[in-house]
């Protein structure tokens, strides 16, 4: 036998000693059912060589080409000639396959028959059938640590598990879903990520993470060696990076929400910034709002920024609306303060402290002021007895309570000095009738005597009024002053006078020469003389007179007188007035002092005539005389 069937047939002995059991026990396997069997005069000749001493066997490899060389001969080597082997792609057969030949494998006509070989080797027609392939590589054996290593990078939400195991399509998942996360939730504000999309990330990552760990149980990663090592180490630490992206996004929630707080802050300090100098009235809205808002951060939200600063800014709404009061502007403080004060039964007690009750002596002291400001007052808004009775309620028992009565005395005394006196004596009784009503509406226990007070000075001032009216020639005043002072005082000792001032002044008001003086409180004394005073005329007649005394009587209308024809051509004294029967006429006589006096006729109108006339005249009384005065009407033609 030549070299190189000698040196064939030990590679093919060497090779079944590594990859086959031994002939003697284990059956020959069978060809794979897409090889061709070989023609007959082609099967290798020559006494098949016995087998090989038993060795041990050697580990599987998974490899495709030829045996290993022989031991002592490197593969590829010998007398010139192949040894049978055939590059994989090149048409060699399947491991443990060999075809003797006789020369070299270039030379024409050598190798093996068409259809050995591997499937696709040889002329048309041979090979594997349509649709089948050589055998897949078998899995790797299973990797734990792998597995767990690429589950928790994909749960990174970075899809790192899915790019080792070059499945590019689960990472372009994961990113698309971890960009569509941040674009929702950045920039990050008060009301966070929808719990429906974190839920959904979150079942995404799961997911992943468990396709992860499926996928790299078993695959055969085509990474170094030291990267496969640091990937488990790798992926604890991505972990990291959505815990880190949570707290980060938390602290940016948490500061969006501060922000909020801060913005609602700021809008209730510029509502409390907008009432300042308007009347409590106007802007108690505007500070009921503010603090609502107050109230909510520095309850519910106590330990944020904003809340924390709630006390300075209550602080500073108790000093913005104590201010009327610093400014000693009481009237204007009352309503913020009884505000501040009533504060304690709709706020917060404990963000309140003490300030409620800090409002108590500014609120005493202001209803003080402005009740005793407003005594005598007409035009005063709240008048005098809402303030004082508001004081002596709320605060029975304060310093300011037991200064209440002395003031309102001490303000009848200077209005009844005043009266006195003063310029304008009618001011000043308008100031004590307005401060009469006050002290009728104060308590009768405590204010008795300075309602006495009160009515007396009212009394004088009324009579100082008329008097002070008469003087200044304003006699219609006069006239009504003393009118009504005489029904409010009947029992006065100024009443009969003040009737006097009033018909004098209602005489004065037709003829101003019977004013030129007050008459006398008193009639003189000495003898009176008679005048007789006789109606002939339609109508009932008014007779007013005034000189050294003064008065007035009324005579019934004549039933049967009739108007005098006149004109300005006619010399009264050629009209005969009452030279009738003296019956026929009513009556009245006066018993006058000797003097000057004026007077006034004040005819009413009759049936025929609705407008009365008036007439005045001016006669002297002298000692020792009787007189008669007869009273009648022209016609004027």
């Amino acid at each position: 036998m030549d070299r190189s069937n000698q040196n064939q047939n030990q590679d093919q002995d060497q090779d079944r000693g590594r990859s086959a059991p031994d002939p003697r026990t284990a059956p020959v396997p069978e060809a794979p059912p897409w090889a061709p069997v070989p023609p007959a005069d082609r099967t290798p000749q020559g006494p098949a060589a016995p087998p090989p001493p038993a060795q041990p066997p050697a580990t599987p490899t998974l490899a495709f080409g030829p045996p290993p060389a022989a031991s002592g001969q490197p593969s590829g080597q010998g007398s010139g000639e192949a040894s049978g082997a055939v590059p994989v792609g090149a048409g060699a057969a399947a491991p443990g396959y060999g075809y003797p030949r006789s020369g070299p494998a270039t030379a024409p006509g050598y190798g093996p028959p068409p259809g050995y070989g591997p499937p696709g080797y040889g002329p048309p027609g041979y090979g594997p059938p349509p649709g089948d392939g050589p055998p897949a590589q078998p899995p790797g054996p299973a990797n734990p640590a792998q597995a767990a290593a690429i589950a928790l990078l994909n749960l990174s939400g970075l899809g790192l598990g899915y790019v080792l195991l070059r499945h590019w399509a689960g990472a372009a998942l994961c990113w698309l879903a971890t960009a569509a996360l941040l674009v929702v939730a950045l920039p990050a504000d008060v009301d966070g990520v929808p719990v429906g999309v974190l839920v959904g990330y979150g079942v995404l990552l799961l997911a992943a993470a468990a396709d992860g760990f499926r996928r790299g149980l078993r695959a055969t990663l085509r990474t170094g060696a030291a990267l496969r090592r640091l990937a488990l180490p790798l992926a604890l630490v991505l972990l990291a990076v959505p815990a880190g992206g949570s707290l980060a996004y938390g602290a940016a929630r948490e500061e969006a929400r501060e922000e909020a707080l801060l913005a609602r802050l700021a809008v209730a300090d510029e509502r409390v910034k907008s009432g300042e100098g308007l009347l409590f009235e106007r802007a108690e809205p505007l500070y009921r709002l503010a603090l609502a808002t107050y109230q909510d951060l520095g309850t519910k939200h106590a330990g944020s920024r904003a809340g924390k600063l709630v006390p300075a800014r209550l602080d500073a709404y108790y000093a913005q609306l104590s201010a009327p009061y610093a400014k000693k502007d009481h009237c204007r403080a009352v309503a913020p303060l009884k505000h501040l004060r009533g504060l304690a039964g709709t706020f917060d007690k404990d963000l309140l402290g003490t300030r409620p009750a800090k409002a108590d002596e500014p609120l005493a002291e202001s209803l003080y002021g402005c009740g005793t400001a407003a005594l005598g007052v007409q035009s005063a808004e709240p008048a005098a007895e809402v303030s004082l009775n508001e004081l002596l309620d709320t605060f029975p028992k304060s310093a300011q309570a037991t200064r209440v009565e002395p003031a309102v005395r001490e303000a009848i005394k200077t209005r009844s000095a005043a009266v006195d006196g003063g310029a304008a004596p009618c001011g000043t009784v308008v100031e004590l009738r307005t401060l009469r009503g006050s002290v009728d509406a104060l308590p009768d226990a405590v204010f008795a005597e300075a309602a006495r007070e009160t009515a007396a000075a009212v009394e004088k001032g009324d009579f100082a009024c008329g008097t002070s009216q008469f003087r200044s020639e304003e006699f219609d005043d006069a006239a009504a002053t003393m009118t009504q002072f005489a029904k409010d005082h009947p029992n006065s000792p100024k009443a009969a006078h003040a009737r006097s001032i009033a018909i004098a002044a209602e005489i004065a008001d037709e003829e101003p020469e019977a004013g030129k003086a007050l008459p006398p409180a008193v009639a003189p004394g000495g003898s009176r003389m008679v005048m007789v005073v006789s109606n002939d005329g339609p109508g009932s007649v008014e007779l007013l007179y005034t000189g050294p005394t003064t008065g007035k009587v009324t005579l019934n209308a004549c039933a049967t007188c009739t108007k005098y024809p006149g004109s300005v051509f006619l010399d009264p004294k050629k009209i005969k007035a009452c030279t009738g029967p003296s019956s026929k006429y009513p009556k009245a006589t006066l018993l006058l002092p000797a003097g000057t006096y004026h007077f006034l006729q004040k005819r009413s109108g009759t049936s025929t005539t609705t407008v009365g006339d008036t007439k005045t005249s001016k006669t002297k009384i002298e000692p020792n005389y009787s007189y008669t005065n007869c009273l009648y009407v022209t016609s004027g033609f």
